[in-house]
């Protein structure tokens, strides 16, 4: 299930870790085939609740085409969206949480299948975040989707 790219975000994703061995080895052989990387050096993630999270993203595939990398834990209960470092600790928003400097949060192999956590845009290897004024402008739009009964589809990577 590899696709155009794979290595080089692999590589992107494992730059910020404090030991990118440990984290290829987490992803490859670790019963849960997930890694723990910091946020703040190279991104921060925006995480929003489930419903929100996903008509987030359906209007950004809208907006954008493909935004940068996205997450959701095992439920869809949370989405959380790649953005610029800095991002988190100027974003004020009601039930969105930030994981910035001095943060971790649980990254699955950009391939791999693994327990807990699955992408729903994974890396593009080049870096690509999501714009936080597109990401705003996105939810502004999910939530009156939401409100209006439409909701999120459904997307699985």
């Amino acid at each position: 299930m590899a696709f155009p790219g794979a290595k080089a975000a692999v590589e992107w994703l494992v730059s910020v870790a404090p030991d990118p061995d440990a984290c290829r080895w987490e992803w490859e052989r670790g019963p849960l085939g997930v890694a723990l990387l910091p946020a703040g050096r190279s991104w921060d993630v925006l995480i929003l609740p489930g419903e929100l999270g996903r008509a987030t993203l359906d209007v950004l595939h809208l907006l954008t085409g493909r935004p940068g990398p996205v997450l959701a834990d095992c439920d869809d209960a949370r989405v959380g969206f790649f953005v610029p470092p800095g991002t988190a600790s100027r974003w004020l928003g009601t039930g969105v949480r930030g994981a910035g400097r001095g943060t971790w949060i649980v990254v699955p192999h950009p391939v791999r299948e693994a327990d807990g956590v699955r992408w729903l845009v994974v890396p593009d290897g080049e870096g690509t975040l999501t714009d936080p004024v597109v990401l705003e402008l996105a939810m502004h739009e999910a939530v009156a989707r939401v409100l209006a009964g439409e909701g999120g589809a459904d997307r699985t990577p």
